[in-house]
């Protein structure tokens, strides 16, 4: 019965997912942004946890469904507009990942759970909450980090990593430090934890 709930909302947010008019060079490929991350951050949850709960592994799924229904510039730009952005995310991808879970006749106490992580409540006493925090950390210093660093000065780089750092659980950190970087990402990460 999981597995095909779970095959079941996958395909479901993939399909909404690959409609992304954002592109993203992946091996040669050009393929959806928020598809990739969707698979990215699913194989993520399950490296830190393989035993992972149905409904982390779905709200790892739709993290960021249809994210580009809500552009940046649809909050003023600086921090308070972009705290407002990421606010509204958050309840906007809950809000679409409940929609679909509610057409594929998913429990309630599932979809809610999803919700919860959608959103991020209890981050700091939910562990599941964390490790799906955990790898949305991990994501980025994996397949972000080169990226900004070449358009954002080394002092703001370093506090973004800082940043992220406390985010991290210990595990996470670990997993963190075991990644291969490039030359400049392990520069700014060692500034950055020093």
């Amino acid at each position: 019965m999981n597995e095909e709930l779970l095959q079941r909302a996958y395909s479901k947010f993939d399909a909404v997912n690959e409609q992304d008019p954002n592109q993203i060079n992946v091996d040669g490929a050009s393929r959806p942004k928020e598809l990739v991350f969707a698979e990215r951050l699913t194989e993520e949850v399950l490296s830190l946890d393989p035993d992972a709960s149905l409904p982390l592994l779905l709200a790892a799924r739709c993290q960021h469904i249809c994210r580009w229904e809500v552009p940046r510039n649809s909050q003023p730009m600086g921090r308070v507009g972009y705290l407002k952005w990421r606010e509204g995310l958050k309840h906007h991808h809950a809000a679409k990942a409940g929609e679909i879970l509610e057409d594929i006749d998913c429990p309630d106490a599932i979809i809610e759970r999803v919700k919860s992580l959608n959103l991020k409540k209890d981050l700091q006493t939910d562990p599941e909450c964390q490790t799906l925090e955990d790898a949305l950390c991990i994501v980025f210093l994996k397949y972000q980090f080169d990226d900004l660093i070449e358009s954002t000065d080394e002092e703001k780089m370093i506090r973004i990593v800082q940043k992220t750092w406390e985010k991290m659980s210990k595990r996470g950190q670990q997993a963190a430090l075991s990644l291969d970087y490039s030359m400049e990402a392990q520069q700014i990460l060692d500034k950055a934890l020093a």
